[in-house]
């Protein structure tokens, strides 16, 4: 073969190799792709999971915290109804005292 004749084949060959590579690329791309978003859509429904459990374990929180309030709201209301008692029978017993006191002074 001639020089020029063989450089021609040589020119072929390159072009059609190269052809060849840059349609494995492409599919090798069009391939990576889904998996890609596969990955992200995956991350995306396990950041989802987190944020509902992270969300439920707040809801807890507020229940317990809503029972606390309501408990220590019954407590207050115990503690002013036994002060208001008190109140009552100290009163009571200072109304007697200065009964007594008159009596006695009426005595003398």
């Amino acid at each position: 073969m001639s020089r020029p004749m063989l450089l021609v084949f040589l020119l072929i060959v390159l072009i059609i190799t190269s052809q060849f590579e840059w349609k494995q690329q492409l599919v090798g791309d069009i391939d990576a792709s889904p998996s890609v978003s596969q990955k992200q859509q995956q991350i995306s429904k396990r950041e989802e999971a987190v944020k509902e459990k992270i969300i439920l374990s707040q809801e807890k929180n507020i229940q317990r915290l809503n029972e606390l309030v309501r408990s220590l709201r019954g407590q207050l209301l115990q503690c002013r109804n036994n002060n208001e008692t008190m109140k009552g029978t100290v009163n009571t017993l200072t109304e007697n005292v200065i009964q007594l006191e008159r009596q006695q002074i009426l005595e003398d």
